[in-house]
């Protein structure tokens, strides 16, 4: 069963669609293809792709997360008059299926996660557990995703695009999906990707380099909420846990989860806890201080569910990898090596 958005946005949304628009149409499309995209991810990788060849409209804003999102009436609108849309997928747009059907969309849909592997919960404390025994090469990555593709991708962590790998192929998949929507350059879409694939491998070596340079045993991580599963498993790094032990950033800790994540912070030797910059730092301010050690924050918080403000440092996807593995690699006592030329852009 779907989960329903709040009923006075779409019976608002109708009446406003069914006085301005109909399905499949807009006005945007004689001056080329209008492609909707919904996270602030895939709106960065779709844009990266598409260049000046289609309109890209981008559902969330910088620092709002997907799990508590309820489109406005003109997004609907948005999304009525577009030829295709991006979504993230894994389960992360729950409220997608109630807003497409109030807004009467018809075009092509692009999931970023076909085909790769979702960690569920089971899945991140057996991964974690047998730190020790995860393959060096990270090349292998995408290899292991393959072989588990019977998960369902509505119980799985979506946060699949903080493994550049894995990003990587979001991005494969959406220029495959807009290849086919009418009126987009496919020869743009095929020669940006190539462009931007190197982009991610840089961006990957660089990543692996340098985390390769911190004992396994002091590769330790305690982050606001359960998103970064794909980056500890990528670069064999030993999540320690979450203030709030869950996918879902609006959900909230227990006295007793509290106190569980202090005992777990001082016995295994964590020297810091990172905020993420679309969360309120409070309870990682709290939790820093009850354990004694270091809160990353405001300016050096690290970039989760959303991708930052214009001008921040998380402005972009490739941006915002950069400055988390940076701060990450800080906390872990190592100044990281200058970025490599396809990165200094």
């Amino acid at each position: 069963m779907r989960l329903l958005i709040a009923g006075g946005t779409l019976a608002a949304a109708a009446l406003v669609l069914a006085g301005c628009a109909s399905p499949g149409t807009s006005a945007s499309r004689a001056e080329g293809p209008a492609i909707v995209a919904t996270t602030t991810q895939v709106g960065d990788f779709t844009r990266e792709l598409v260049g000046s060849s289609a309109e890209v409209t981008q559902l969330l804003t910088p620092g709002q997360g997907a799990h508590g999102f309820d489109p406005s009436a003109g997004q609907l609108l948005a999304l009525a008059g577009a030829d295709a849309v991006v979504v993230n997928g894994g389960g992360l747009e729950s409220w997608l299926d109630d807003a497409i059907d109030a807004s009467g969309f018809d075009g092509v849909l692009i999931d970023a996660s076909e085909g790769i592997e979702l960690f569920g919960t089971a899945d991140h404390g057996d991964d974690h557990a047998d730190q020790a025994d995860h393959a060096d090469d990270h090349g292998d990555h995408a290899d292991h995703a393959d072989d588990h593709a019977a998960h369902d991708h509505g119980d799985g962590n979506p946060h699949i695009w903080t493994d550049p790998e894995l990003a990587e192929r979001m991005v494969d998949n959406i220029a495959h999906g807009l290849a086919e929507v009418p009126g987009v350059d496919a020869a743009e879409i095929e020669e940006n990707e190539r462009d931007y694939a190197a982009q991610l491998d840089a961006l990957d070596a660089w990543i692996s380099e340098n985390v390769a340079t911190v004992p396994v045993e002091r590769r330790l991580l305690v982050t606001n909420h359960d998103a970064f599963t794909y980056f500890v498993d990528a670069y064999d790094v030993t999540f320690i846990g979450s203030i709030i032990p869950s996918f879902d950033d609006n959900a909230e800790p227990s006295a007793a989860e509290i106190d569980e994540l202090v005992a777990k912070i001082r016995d295994t030797g964590v020297d810091a806890v990172f905020s993420e910059a679309s969360i309120s730092p409070k309870a990682a301010k709290t939790i820093a201080a009850e354990s004694g050690v270091s809160v990353y924050s405001g300016d050096d918080a690290l970039y989760g569910d959303s991708l930052g403000q214009p001008g921040s440092e998380g402005e972009t996807y490739v941006g915002s990898q950069v400055h988390n593995a940076r701060l990450i690699l800080e906390s872990w006592g190592v100044e990281p090596s200058t970025l490599p030329a396809a990165l200094q852009g």
